[in-house]
């Protein structure tokens, strides 16, 4: 793998992390301020942090297998 490939994986996993960075405030924000009254929005913020978590590790393993590759 090339050089200038690692460096668009690497950039997938840092735009990755800061989208579940993201989420993960929005559910945070939620925990804090919103609960109990805003109950009903738990289960979709959850999910849409926990795929954008996944979408995370799922750059980050792609990233680092092929870091080992060209290492």
């Amino acid at each position: 793998m090339s050089d200038e490939e690692l460096k668009v994986l690497e950039k997938d996993v840092k735009k990755a992390k800061r989208i579940a960075s993201e989420a993960a405030s929005v559910l945070h924000d939620l925990i804090e301020d919103r609960l109990p009254d805003a109950y009903g929005e738990l289960m979709g913020i959850a999910q849409a942090t926990y795929d954008a978590c996944k979408a995370w590790d799922d750059a980050n393993k792609k990233f680092l297998a092929a870091s080992k590759e060209t290492a």
